[in-house]
């Protein structure tokens, strides 16, 4: 069933129950289990005091030293830089909220069990005290999230900060022993073979938890992200859990959750995903053409990376990945691309004529919309109570700050551009006509124009439209304490302040007895619409780690199969009596009555795993015809299995021709789909299990054995 179908109140893939709450209220954080494309039933809490939050410090360079992972591309676990500082920061604060949730879920139960009033009244008090740490606890994250300066480029130009996002982080797995029993017991293999293989991914997941800053470490994150889909398909069962939990704190309140589905670490990644291209975008220096371009491009794949995350996983357990939350981060991220655009714009636009600063103008007017509809979501009811009230504040004070540029824009080009020649004046007319939301009252246009006395007045009503904006924006500024010690965004407000004020003083006549009017407002305008990025999860092309196990098309969690058949078989004067069909596996497509196949109990529909002791799980068609042609008296040994409820030969042929179409499980489960993301038609390594397009290659009866070639053959 279909993401997208918000009225069914069925589990859907991703879908999970809202069981964290905010720091300061009164519920302690339960776990709780996505239902991951079936119905699943309900599943019981991970055993209390476990200790395991306590076991955790949280600081990765430890945990990165304990492991010994020797992987080193994208992955920066000893970087001391003041990011990743911040996020050790980030890491000590989750911890102790941890720990102060436990403290008041047993406090909370033992004021609930008791009877006796003394030990209420104690009980009470060491609640009072829980629930202060963790509003202080809860003001230090949010400080914070709120020092977006240590994420802005080192560039000596003035540029108004971004805000980025912080990494989410996540708890140490250890999947050793589970897969390997897994691998034992549902693929029949002896786990400790895969050993390697289980540290490799361990190792992975490891370093993804400490992305460098750069394309690597997107790459890397991608590439865990790619592995979590073979890993889903391998070793999760529809009707049953592989019993780990997978630990994550909020980016934004810090407060942790837990589920067993595999979704929720699939979310948690592709939340950092658009976390990290926030952080790439806001480093970029915004003075040149190619940063912007990068940051523009930053931001705009942040953008896609949210809003992939809201369309395909719904009732998140951490608020920070609800669809309030991504649909507000959303919005900033477009926010931000629009403010780009609009740096892009003055660097482009080096000619100070009348038409290019109208664009100018129209462009501010759009970035101040785009930020008006972003602080109106973050003040919204749901949202408002997690969302740092620097950002809400920055937001704001960037839309007043707009809005006064656009006027400040409007106003140069009426007062210091040359009036319209004739020439000139049609383009402009056709301009002007749509540049404000309502016509300025007065003369004409063509009069308005071609008159600098009146191009002064309607600037002069500009000017004092901008300076007042100007004064808004810093009068919200100085509201915030953290604000107020971000230096370089106090110094853009206030020279974009002077700047106004000095051109009023400019063009503002001692004999001006008219009162000046109140200028309309601007009609917003872009050349170049933000777009949303949604992520490419083919530009990373990774390997099944788990491939020994066999192709996905058969050898996943979902198929089940009867014990391994050793079968041996003698050639008879008609050949061995079966015929085969496609590869990766090779599967027995039809068996001739009488002949030495079916004496020796093969099916139709069987699939070959090994001839003579070599596994043939992977080998071409045309391998496995050389193997039976390479044959002698003796014989040959052939180890087959047969899928459970695929026996028979109508069951076979449908197997075969949902292979030959493209495995069903990707179609149903919109999570998992690639098809929207793919650059090119050409087959992703994700998909490669699911299409088997040599499947039709199928033998022919009555042809000699040493006539046939390697695709048909009958034996």
């Amino acid at each position: 069933m279909g993401l997208s179908q918000e009225n069914q109140n069925s589990p859907r893939r991703g879908d999970t129950e809202p069981q964290s709450h905010p720091v300061g209220s009164s519920r302690s954080p339960q776990p709780v289990d996505a239902a991951p494309l079936e119905m699943m039933p309900p599943e019981e809490e991970s055993p209390a005091g476990s200790g395991e939050g306590d076991r955790d410090s949280g600081f990765v360079v430890l945990q990165a030293l304990k492991s010994g992972s020797t992987r080193k591309q994208g992955c920066d676990p000893f970087a001391q830089t003041q990011r990743s500082k911040l996020q050790h920061r980030r890491a000590r604060i989750n911890q102790q909220i941890n720990k102060e949730m436990r403290m008041r879920a047993g406090a909370e139960n033992l004021f609930r069990a008791t009877s006796n009033h003394k030990v209420k009244e104690t009980v009470a008090l060491e609640l009072s005290y829980v629930n202060s740490n963790l509003q202080l606890l809860k003001e230090e994250l949010e400080e914070l999230n709120s020092s977006v300066d240590v994420y802005q480029n080192d560039s000596e130009s003035i540029s108004v900060p971004m805000i980025p996002l912080g990494l989410k982080e996540t708890k140490e797995l250890d999947l050793l022993v589970p897969l390997k029993d897994l691998i034992s017991e549902h693929y029949g293999e002896e786990g400790v073979l895969f050993e390697k293989e289980i540290k490799e991914f361990m190792e992975l997941r490891q370093a993804m938890r400490t992305p460098s800053r750069n394309e690597a470490g997107l790459e890397l994150l991608m590439e865990y992200y790619n592995q979590l889909y073979f890993l889903d398909n391998r070793f999760f069962p529809p009707n049953k859990s592989l019993g780990v939990f997978f630990h994550w704190y909020d980016s934004l309140t810090g407060v942790p959750s837990h589920q067993r589905a595999l979704a929720f670490e699939k979310g948690s990644v592709l939340f950092n995903i658009g976390a990290l291209h926030t952080q790439i975008g806001a480093r970029q220096d915004r003075a040149s053409l190619p940063g912007l371009n990068q940051a523009i491009d930053a931001f705009q794949k942040a953008a896609g990376a949210f809003n992939y995350l809201k369309e395909n996983f719904s009732n998140a357990p951490s608020l920070d990945m609800s669809a309030a939350s991504l649909n507000m981060l959303v919005r900033l991220m477009v926010a931000q691309v629009q403010e780009c655009v609009f740096e892009k714009m003055t660097l482009l636009c080096a000619q100070h004529d009348f038409l290019s600063r109208l664009q100018l103008a129209q462009e501010a007017a759009k970035v101040e919309g785009a930020y008006s509809l972003v602080h109106q979501t973050m003040t919204q009811a749901h949202v408002k109570d997690y969302v740092p009230f620097s950002w809400t504040t920055m937001v704001h004070v960037k839309s007043e700050h707009f809005k006064a540029l656009s006027h400040y824009f409007a106003a140069i080009a009426l007062c210091d551009c040359p009036a319209a020649s004739d020439a000139e004046l049609p383009e402009q007319e056709k301009v002007f006509i749509q540049f404000h939301v309502t016509m300025p009252e007065g003369p004409s246009l063509r009069v308005l124009l071609q008159d600098p006395e009146e191009r002064r007045k309607l600037g002069k009503a500009h000017l004092k439209k901008a300076i007042m904006k100007h004064e808004e924006a810093m009068r919200i500024h100085g509201l915030c304490k953290i604000l107020r010690k971000m230096d370089i965004l106090q110094e853009v407000l206030s020279f974009a302040h002077k700047r106004s004020l000095g051109k009023y003083s400019e063009i503002d006549h001692e004999e001006d007895f008219f009162e000046t009017g109140d200028a309309p407002d601007i009609h917003p305008k872009t050349h170049q619409k933000p777009e949303i990025k949604s992520p490419n999860f083919s530009q990373v092309k990774v390997t099944d780690l788990f491939h020994r196990l066999g192709p996905l098309s058969v050898f996943s969690a979902k198929n089940k199969w009867y014990p391994v058949r050793r079968v041996h078989l003698m050639r008879g004067e008609n050949g061995f009596g079966f015929t085969l069909r496609g590869d990766s596996p090779v599967l027995i497509a039809g068996v001739i009555p009488g002949g030495c196949a079916a004496e020796a109990g093969l099916k139709e529909g069987d699939y070959i795993i090994s001839v003579n002791g070599k596994d043939c799980k992977w080998s071409k068609h045309a391998e496995v015809v050389q193997l039976l042609k390479s044959t002698g008296e003796e014989g040959v040994e052939i180890g087959v299995i047969t899928l459970q409820g695929s026996e028979g030969p109508k069951a076979a042929d449908k197997k075969a021709a949902a292979m030959s179409s493209g495995s069903g499980m990707l179609k149903s489960n919109k999570e998992n789909s690639r098809k929207s993301l793919m650059n090119s038609k050409s087959a992703s390594t994700l998909l490669v299990w699911s299409k088997k397009s040599k499947r039709s290659k199928k033998s022919t009866y009555g042809v000699p054995f040493t006539t046939v070639g390697d695709n048909e053959a009958m034996y």
